[in-house]
């Protein structure tokens, strides 16, 4: 059984401006980690396809896939909002990003690889039924937790997002769909300020406040999270993987350090490894200081390949 690393070149090609956090640099950021620590290596490499049409209108119905359609622009760039733009490239990138999740998802299922990373942009976690926001088009995670839950042994989900943003766009497509757990720890009060106090049993939230340290986010994913997954008790696991809670990046102020990000691997592994047969799947969202992004996916891929 394999570890698999999913990502695709034409994700860089999507650039929202040379000053805009959510870079092409990214994933180089981290490709250039994993393989100068010998990691890649010792991956299952693939290459994705672009989602299809039919496949989007499983989490975000046809007038929002022709809204954003239109909005793309032939040159320069067009807005979503003010955070999020869009060049002639973005659609193409986002279907790349959606589809290695669905590869992804298609992989552990079919018995192929135990676990995978898909190392993709744009992220997804912001992106709401009908609404593009926070540098999110389309909802990786909820994607593929659609896909997963067409799969006959698939009855109960888990989706466990460590983003120093809340994942709003995730709560809102499953926030009446008790069928998966959604687990968000972030920032707290922090953007993007939406459904961050919504009361459902199978949506837990995990705020914390700035200058948050490790002990203390060690602590709160460890009294909200782990009694929430013995209780639901997933048939597989995905993880939005936000790097941006730790204390180098630009655009939050948790001080996680590098390890913490290999803890809280470790620990979704172990509830894989009890509850969903192993079958875990982790897809980027944000982190925005380059050389931590890179050492905190080393730390994070590194508890993949452990975990099998």
């Amino acid at each position: 059984m394999t570890t698999a690393y999913i990502s695709h070149n034409d994700c860089a090609l999507h650039d929202m401006g040379a000053s805009h956090p959510e870079s092409p640099q990214r994933l180089q950021a981290i490709s250039a980690r994993l393989s100068d620590s010998g990691l890649l290596q010792r991956l299952d490499c693939l290459t994705p396809a672009p989602i299809q049409r039919e496949q989007l209108a499983l989490a975000h119905p046809e007038p929002y896939i022709r809204e954003l359609e239109a909005l793309q622009p032939r040159r320069g760039h067009s807005y979503a909002d003010p955070d999020t733009a869009l060049n002639p490239h973005s659609l193409h990138a986002a279907r790349l990003a959606a589809g290695a999740v669905l590869l992804g998802t298609e992989r552990i299922l079919g018995g192929s690889c135990q676990n995978a990373f898909c190392a993709v942009r744009p992220p997804g976690h912001h992106a709401e039924q009908v609404s593009a926001m926070g540098f999110c088009l389309f909802n990786n995670v909820a994607l593929g937790v659609e896909w997963a839950l067409q799969h006959s042994d698939i009855e109960r989900v888990a989706v466990l997002d460590f983003d120093v943003h809340h994942g709003n766009g995730t709560v809102d497509i499953f926030k009446d769909r008790p069928e998966v757990l959604v687990c968000s720890s972030f920032q707290y009060p922090f953007y993007p300020f939406r459904y961050q106090d919504i009361q459902r049993s199978h949506i837990v939230h995990t705020p914390l406040p700035a200058g948050t340290v490790s002990s203390a986010f060690r602590q709160a994913i460890e009294r909200d999270w782990l009694p929430a997954l013995a209780r639901h008790r997933p048939d597989m696991i995905f993880i939005s993987a936000g790097f941006d809670a730790h204390r180098a990046d630009p655009l939050g102020q948790l001080q996680l350090e590098d390890e913490d990000f290999h803890w809280i691997t470790g620990l979704i592994g172990e509830a894989a490894n009890r509850y969903a047969g192993a079958r875990l799947l982790s897809v980027l969202e944000g982190g925005y200081d380059l050389p931590a992004l890179g050492r905190c996916a080393e730390a994070h891929v590194k508890a993949l390949l452990e975990a099998r």
